[in-house]
């Protein structure tokens, strides 16, 4: 395995692909420490330890929402228009003829796709601070005629397009998919900040060993069914 990767780094085209993603991952990690103004960062981490929930949405937005930050948002509208356009396919015949027409019709309904993450970006953005005002997290007024919370409405959906934007270039000029990978990362970034309290703990690597090990077990399963064939 370790020499299969090696000899795909010796590649030049494969070795500027990789370090691609790479460069792309930081620059995401780095915009996930990127805060928008007007929260009271006690009061929302308070909130986020508070919240089972939206402890479990952090953990795919990278830390972004308990960080209150420009992606905290992630590639949840993005996603959520996908399934929505992959739902109307199947109910819209329009659509379902664009699906049929081959390269052309997947292009065009991706781009209607990234037409509609807009509206659900901006959508996702006011509930998100509408909670938070509710909580009294926010340390601005809400209310749509203030500039405030359109500062914060517009920033949160301009990180989550500029995500949409780098899963793309990630996919197009990198390998893989790149939402997949932003995804990925952003759960990996949070691996640090939950197992510490776990680690530091009375029995802490006890406890924490075996989920490693079932982890490992459930990957190889994956990768097991995945890659199987049944020869004919």
């Amino acid at each position: 395995m370790f020499d299969s990767v090696l000899n795909a780094f010796r590649a030049p085209d494969i070795r500027r692909r990789v370090l691609y993603v790479l460069g792309m991952l930081i620059v995401f990690r780095l915009l996930a420490h990127v805060p928008v103004p007007g929260v009271n960062h006690a009061a929302l981490s308070n909130f986020f330890q508070t919240n089972q929930l939206f402890g479990l949405l952090d953990l795919f937005s990278g830390g972004g929402l308990s960080n209150f930050s420009l992606v905290g948002l992630g590639v949840n509208p993005y996603i959520n228009a996908s399934i929505i356009m992959q739902l109307m396919t199947g109910v819209i015949p329009s659509l379902a003829a664009l699906q049929r027409e081959g390269e052309y019709g997947r292009n065009r309904i991706n781009q209607y796709t990234r037409y509609l993450t807009v509206p659900l970006a901006a959508l996702q953005a006011y509930g998100f601070l509408a909670l938070l005002a509710s909580q009294s997290v926010l340390s601005t007024r809400f209310d749509l005629a203030s500039w405030e919370t359109l500062t914060q409405i517009v920033s949160l959906t301009a990180g989550s397009i500029l995500l949409m934007w780098i899963g793309e270039l990630i996919t197009e000029k990198g390998i893989g998919n790149g939402i997949s990978f932003i995804i990925f990362a952003g759960i990996v970034g949070r691996i640090p900040h939950q197992a510490a309290p776990v680690i530091s703990g009375p029995d802490g690597w006890a406890r924490i060993i075996p989920f490693i090990i079932i982890a490992i077990a459930v990957i190889a399963g994956v990768v097991w069914v995945n890659e199987g064939q049944r020869r004919i």
